[in-house]
């Protein structure tokens, strides 16, 4: 008996520590977070990552807007009339008309035609009129640990972390509930592999805007946007718009405004 004890304890000391468990309440975020504190470690996050990781406080309204997203289930014209979609079209033209040089250039290197991106800044923030009021690092290592999607958004809160890293936000950096940041409200994790220095200042800043909109464009085209086809509905290009955001009366708002903005 005792030789079979002896066994099953050295057994115990080959195994690893159990991963602190996801949750759905308050009540163990801080020991999930200095367990993902070791996870952030092996893949490369550094000090002010791991500082801002550790600061991070239990986002109860993230929470509570993950649980009540309304708005997808609308039918498309009650969508367009919540987002604002006639507003969007008619201050879009004016940008388009005003910017030219910018839009055209963009679309030249990436392939993207105004319209769509236009429509995206539109539909996201009012064209940067509210970029959020949520700490980005908090919301986003929130949904991390909450149980509900956490393996989705656990890549995303080590991109949030890496981004502390380079500089490109801070701990304390405000974006929407979900943890999306920016002009565009990118998620982190997309905003640290697809994030363009449109305005050569060395830096990625999605609260410039044109580093915005480039990266935006930038996503889009590594998503397999092809230049010079059509968006509307039922084509390649709009199935790619699937993968800014998976909800089809998204889609197919953004693939109408898109169309009236670019006339």
């Amino acid at each position: 008996m005792r030789r079979f004890l002896f066994s099953l304890f050295l057994v115990g000391l080959s195994l690893p520590a159990a991963a602190a468990p996801c949750g759905n309440s308050a009540a163990g975020f801080d020991a999930w977070k200095a367990d993902f504190a070791t996870t952030a470690q092996r893949a490369g996050v550094g000090q002010r990552g791991l500082q801002a990781l550790a600061s991070a406080r239990y986002a109860t309204g993230t929470i509570a807007a993950d649980r009540n997203q309304k708005s997808f289930r609308y039918s498309l014209e009650k969508f367009m009339q919540i987002r604002g979609a006639a507003t969007i079209v008619r201050q879009g033209r004016q940008r388009k008309a005003r910017d030219a040089r910018f839009y055209d250039a963009l679309e030249k290197r990436f392939g993207v035609p105004a319209g769509v991106i236009i429509a995206i800044h539109g539909m996201e923030t009012g064209f940067g009129g509210f970029m959020g009021d949520s700490a980005v690092v908090s919301a986003i290592v929130t949904l991390a640990y909450d149980c509900r999607r956490s393996d989705f958004f656990i890549p995303h809160a080590l991109g949030a972390l890496q981004l502390v890293d380079k500089g490109s936000i801070t701990a304390t950096t405000r974006g929407a509930k979900h943890g999306e940041l920016g002009h565009t409200q990118f998620l982190p994790g997309n905003a640290l592999k697809y994030g363009v220095d449109a305005n050569g200042d060395g830096r990625v800043d999605f609260y410039d805007q044109s580093d915005a909109l480039a990266s935006t464009a930038h996503y889009l085209r590594q998503k397999g946007w092809q230049p010079g086809q059509p968006y509307h509905k039922g084509t390649h290009n709009y199935r790619v718009l699937k993968e800014w955001n998976a909800a089809s009366v998204y889609q197919e708002s953004l693939a109408i405004m898109g169309a009236q903005i670019d006339g």
